[in-house]
């Protein structure tokens, strides 16, 4: 596109698209506003707004040219845009009317979600959230247990037992993890962290939840490879620090308020479905916007 609009910036305008004067006003006049018209195309008038919007979607590296560098070839562009628009409009293919539907139903819709969530961010609303989030968090009835955990896996199952047999032997496990497991865990001596349900794979998580602290269990067998498991201790999981689940009380907030606001925008319209029935298949039909 940029290419295209510094070409027609050198070439000028064809007189047969140019159907109105340019208007350009002095920027730095204090009545110019996005609504300052610069340019006519028929009885569309192109302002001030429009040729921000364009230059917003150049390129970084024209977007830094002077102003006086980019303002005429931007008008003329749009003056010639729009010139095809008023009189090809009828003329274009389905899909590309369709197309252009399209993006302007989604650029709309996004543009008055972001509006609605934009203020709805704010310390004292995420400070609300959080408290709301902690108060759930610790009503729970059955609260939930963390582990923490230790292993060494190995590739077969012969090495598993032969290491088994060196613990139950009084091997210390985290010298035997750092010789001769071969994950990332080895250098600390097999430490796995804390962990809650879910953040291990089934197997390996039903094996810990049965065991007592400082018990040893395995070989177990999972997708990885031969486990030993030691279990060096289990709390009762707290609520996290709100730096830790900030992010996600943000993202849930303005989920919430997305949501209201397509409630409210449903609530204000009349919306009626085909009652006829419709093959899913014609997803796969894409002739039926050849035309």
């Amino acid at each position: 596109m940029s290419r295209h609009l510094f070409k027609l910036a050198r070439a000028g305008a064809p007189a047969a698209i140019l159907t109105a004067a340019l208007a350009v006003p002095a920027l730095a006049d204090d009545g110019v506003s996005a609504d300052t018209v610069v340019a006519t195309v028929g009885d569309v008038e192109i302002t001030i707004g429009h040729v921000l919007v364009a230059r917003d979607e150049l390129p970084e590296q024209f977007r830094q040219l002077p102003p006086e560098t980019l303002f005429q070839p931007i008008v003329t562009q749009l003056v010639e845009q729009t010139a095809l628009m008023m009189t090809g409009a009828d003329d274009i293919a389905t899909r590309d009317r369709l197309r252009a539907e399209h993006q302007r139903r989604s650029i709309i819709s996004n543009a008055v979600l972001d509006q609605a969530t934009r203020g709805a961010v704010t310390e004292d609303s995420i400070a609300a959230a959080y408290d709301s989030f902690v108060a759930e968090f610790e009503a729970v009835e059955d609260p939930m247990t963390e582990f923490n955990a230790s292993h060494i896996i190995v590739g077969t199952e012969e090495e598993a037992l032969a290491l088994r047999a060196e613990l139950d032997e009084g091997a210390d496990f985290a010298e035997l993890a750092r010789e001769h497991s071969t994950d990332g865990a080895a250098q600390g001596g097999g430490d796995l962290g804390w962990f809650g349900p879910g953040m291990m794979i089934a197997e390996f998580e039903q094996a810990v939840a049965a065991m007592e602290v400082g018990a040893i269990d395995g070989p177990l067998e999972t997708q990885f490879g031969w486990h030993l498991i030691q279990l060096n201790d289990t709390r009762i999981a707290t609520a996290p620090a709100l730096e830790d689940v900030r992010e996600q009380i943000i993202q849930e907030i303005r989920r919430e308020v997305a949501e209201a606001a397509v409630a409210d925008a449903l609530d204000a319209v009349e919306v009626s479905r085909s009652d006829d029935a419709i093959d899913p298949s014609v997803l796969l039909d894409p002739g039926l916007l050849d035309d």
